[in-house]
């Protein structure tokens, strides 16, 4: 969720914005929580994350439209909802933001331990502390050089994602796509709600294509329907892949990424290796999109300069937290990823801008023409599906076994 200021571009270039910052580390664990539910629960809840995502994504384009200068969501949050709003919003977005980064801390020193035990038994913390210098190196230097390195890890993940579906889908054992259980269908959907959690983009969006209301409509459904084409694919792919089982359940209960379930179950060497590239690299750039956009949000916010004594310690407040939670709890990956998806992506990118636009069309009298068409009809709809997922989190985090 990779929030830049952008210069003047195409239509195509915003869509690839919205695209690229939709497909992140996700994809590592939704395999593993849909895979008992198969391929027909997790096509429909895809379906229903995307559609929800990309209506709230119009909402929040109507109330930014409302404004003459760019403006953030907290601003947005606090010129419609007054100072509540802008004080729920705030904290929200941490919540978000740091439980994206102790997924992405926890599955990257997981994959780097993985990769570790072949040569040493390195220990999970000294993997975690590793990582986190080189990151924290990578920020301190700035948005140039995250992104010259994003640019290389965009390439590599193009490319390892490529070669796993050429080289794994003949490997695809048919006959576990059609493994249905209905009951185990919400497990992955907390997960799936963040994979679309573009809306940080859309202030940065409105500005880049001059406020062209049409423009950012085409941009925001194309950009999100890519992702949504990727992800069947990879989920058509690990789902025929995986045997449906016990190791599954312990996968969960783990926190595993959908890489060490297949180097539990899969006999295919050359798969799990070119998974194991892309989970690096869809990580990787997860985690230095979302780094750099908490870094720029929290020097904004507390008015910190980015000198350098400012910026060592914005990078300690961005990544020193989510580090120690990691190691309290390795396998926090899917757990996080929950929370950031069922709490934070939800109420942040969900029920906030239904609110928001209740607010100014009913009572602010804003007079700018509705994107969403249904009135309050419709508002009442996407904030009850909203709690609905947000019901489904607090479920599986506090009952489910």
């Amino acid at each position: 969720m990779n929030q830049k200021k952008i210069s003047q571009g195409s239509v195509l270039g915003a869509i690839l914005l919205v695209a690229g910052c939709s497909i992140g580390a996700g994809i590592l664990g939704l395999p593993v929580l849909s895979a008992s539910a198969g391929l027909k629960p997790t096509i429909l809840m895809f379906f229903f994350s995307w559609a929800l995502m990309l209506v709230t994504s119009l909402l929040l384009l109507e109330v930014n439209l409302g404004f003459t200068k760019e403006v953030s969501i907290v601003s947005m949050a606090e010129e419609t909802l007054g100072t509540i709003g802008k004080a729920v919003s705030w904290f929200v977005f941490l919540f978000l933001f740091y439980s994206l980064m102790v997924a992405f801390i926890a599955g990257s020193a997981e994959l780097f331990h993985d990769c570790m035990q072949e040569f040493a038994n390195v220990p999970h913390w000294i993997g975690s502390f590793f990582l986190m210098a080189v990151f924290a190196i990578v920020l301190y230097l700035g948005t140039l050089a995250v992104d010259r390195l994003n640019r290389l890890l965009m390439f590599g993940l193009i490319v390892s994602y490529a070669l796993l579906l050429f080289i794994g889908f003949p490997h695809i054992e048919v006959e576990r796509l059609y493994h249905v259980d209905w009951s185990a269908s919400l497990i992955a959907l907390p997960a799936m709600i963040v994979c679309f959690g573009y809306h940080n983009l859309i202030p940065s969006l409105t500005t880049y294509l001059n406020k062209d209301r049409k423009r950012l409509i085409i941009t925001l459904v194309l950009g999100s329907i890519i992702p949504l084409i990727l992800y069947l694919l990879w989920e058509t792919l690990m789902l025929g892949l995986i045997p449906i089982g016990k190791d599954i359940q312990i996968a969960i209960q783990e926190g595993d990424m959908t890489t060490s379930l297949l180097k539990r179950v899969s006999g295919q060497s050359s798969v799990l290796q070119i998974a194991q590239y892309f989970a690096f690299f869809s990580i990787v750039t997860s985690f230095l999109g979302v780094a750099l956009s908490f870094v720029d949000f929290l020097a904004d916010g507390l008015k910190i300069p980015k000198n350098a004594k400012g910026k060592v310690f914005l990078c300690s407040l961005v990544l020193f937290p989510p580090w120690i939670f990691s190691i309290i709890s390795p396998h926090l990956f899917l757990k996080a990823l929950g929370y950031a998806g069922g709490y934070g992506a939800v109420v942040l990118f969900g029920i906030l801008p239904a609110l928001m636009v209740w607010s100014g069309r009913y009572f602010l009298k804003k007079e700018e023409n509705p994107i969403v068409p249904g009135g309050k009809i419709v508002l009442s709809l996407i904030i009850m599906c909203s709690l609905g997922v947000f019901a489904t989190q607090f479920y599986l985090s506090n009952f489910k076994d």
